[in-house]
């Protein structure tokens, strides 16, 4: 019987275990249901809402780090894990994801569904300014 090798996935180590492909950059702050309140309520907010099963989430994460990157001081850019800040996202009516919400001062700006590209984030970050 031939066995057929595969590479392993850079986000897999190793001794096998899995590590988060969605792990937070210095750039890119994870909130829960007692920080996001707080977070939001000064300033340009970006927030990416996911969950670690979902793939269309694992194609947002790099984009949302990138967007991170770009816009430095001018938004704070943040991602909420649905399955442990549950409260946050039913509050928001969260219902497919990703989804990311742009705030201004704890109040919503605008609201992406499904995964949303570089340029289009940070223009709405512009324009919230």
């Amino acid at each position: 019987m031939n066995t057929v090798s595969f590479p392993r996935p850079q986000w897999i180590r190793k001794d096998k275990k899995c590590s988060n492909p969605r792990r937070t950059t210095l750039m890119v702050k994870e909130l829960n249901d007692s920080t996001f309140s707080e977070t939001i309520k000064e300033g340009v907010t970006l927030v990416d809402f996911w969950a670690p099963w979902c793939g269309p989430c694992m194609m947002q994460g790099p984009i949302i780090e990138n967007v991170a990157q770009s816009v430095g001081d001018k938004a704070t850019v943040a991602k909420v894990n649905v399955d442990e800040a549950q409260q946050a996202a039913a509050a928001l009516g969260i219902q497919a994801i990703p989804t990311v919400i742009l705030f201004k001062d704890g109040q919503i700006v605008e609201q992406f569904v499904g995964v949303t590209q570089e340029n289009r984030l940070i223009s709405a970050i512009d324009s919230a300014q």
